[in-house]
């Protein structure tokens, strides 16, 4: 077989410059991620993203498992690791400073993206399968889950019966310490509802127990009710789940969730280090995307460049190399990092004041934050917690 040389040519200069993208890539042999609690979905997929890493890079991933969003976004506030695979609560949440970033030693943090992962699981009310629930207004009068100290998972709740017109007010609230209780509680009977992942092992346990499992449906054609749950909880879109505990292609859930994990830092972060880290979940995505549960969602194509929290400089600046950065991103961008420094400012003058104690702080904060939001255009969403 003969190549013409002008083919051969172009060939060599194919061939050098992906040996120079592969080259492209910087990373200190040691990078540090804060994510879930071992044995999680985010955890297990940032040890499959670590395995990929050493085995292309010789980069070392060390992963700092978390239980709370606190304890996820300390590391990275303090320059203990640079990145974490965290959720909704140490993104969202923390952008906004409200509950326990409502706290007189957080307030808003300045979050930035990186990547977010749109797997085919959904993160919603699950369901005992002899409880008769089968719409999320069939959970008026059942008992769901509160699971006290973690906000992100009672509001998600929060939001989803606002879905049906309902409050807290309408089911019965049964108090537990942490998710995995909760999600026990569905199979030794002493809660009807929670809130979880569907790729989650309790989800699949859940499923395998006398009780079995559903997913109430959030009938994607209800606009009242979508308008309702996005008031509460801006995080969440439609979505048809396809993976998880009693789920597959054929038997989907036509259900909601948002992006889980989210790959995020801090404004402050270097720039090229976030480039690199950026464009290495991209170029291993190959080696990882089917080595945990939910890693498919890494990919390029389900990437959401106007979701709720701001992409990092560094990460935008891979994200148009690659074509997938449009104009429209970059205003909604702008818009979101605004939205930050109408928070950072607010939450300055709130500190400069005298308070009783903390709760006085927060009431004050609580105020200040959404007067100054809705100043400057902005909707506050959460104004008390």
């Amino acid at each position: 077989m003969k190549f013409a040389p002008h083919r051969a040519a172009a060939l060599a200069a194919t061939l050098l410059f992906a040996g120079a993208a592969a080259a492209q890539v910087k990373l200190p042999p040691t990078i540090s991620w804060s994510a879930y609690d071992v044995g999680s979905g985010g955890y297990n997929q940032a040890v499959a993203i670590g395995n990929a890493l050493k085995q292309k890079y010789n980069v070392s991933l060390r992963v700092l498992p978390g239980k709370n969003d606190v304890s996820r976004n300390l590391p990275i506030r303090e320059g203990q690791v640079q990145f974490s695979a965290n959720g909704v609560g140490g993104a969202y949440l923390a952008q906004e400073g409200v509950f326990e970033f409502g706290a007189p030693n957080w307030g808003p943090q300045p979050i930035r993206g990186l990547m977010l992962n749109t797997s085919d699981q959904v993160l919603t009310v699950v369901a005992a399968g002899d409880a008769g629930v089968r719409t999320i207004a069939d959970l008026k009068g059942k008992r769901v889950a509160w699971v006290i100290g973690s906000p992100a998972l009672n509001q998600n709740i929060t939001a989803m019966l606002a879905f049906a017109g309902l409050s807290w007010n309408d089911v019965r609230k049964v108090e537990f310490g942490g998710f995995g209780a909760a999600m026990d509680g569905i199979i030794n009977n002493q809660v009807d509802a929670a809130f979880s992942s569907s790729i989650s092992g309790k989800s699949y346990q859940i499923a395998k127990s006398p009780r079995g499992l559903v997913y109430p449906v959030i009938s994607h054609k209800d606009k009242a009710g979508w308008a309702r749950m996005n008031a509460v909880a801006p995080f969440f879109f439609p979505f048809m789940g396809t993976e998880g505990a009693e789920l597959s292609k054929d038997k989907p859930a036509e259900s909601a969730t948002y992006p889980y994990p989210i790959l995020m830092t801090y404004a402050s972060q270097d720039g090229s280090l976030v480039y690199n880290m950026t464009k290495a979940m991209v170029e291993t995505y190959d080696m990882y995307k089917g080595a945990a549960p939910g890693n498919a969602g890494w990919a390029v194509e389900r990437q959401n460049f106007a979701w709720v929290i701001p992409f990092h400089d560094g990460a935008i600046r891979f994200w148009k190399e690659m074509g997938q950065w449009k104009p429209e991103h970059q205003a909604h961008n702008d818009k979101l990092i605004q939205r930050q420094k109408v928070l950072a400012t607010a939450w300055a003058e709130v500190k400069k004041g005298s308070h009783a104690d903390d709760k006085a702080f927060v009431t004050v904060w609580q105020k200040r934050r959404a007067a100054a939001l809705t100043q400057a255009g902005f909707d506050p969403v959460q104004t008390s917690w």
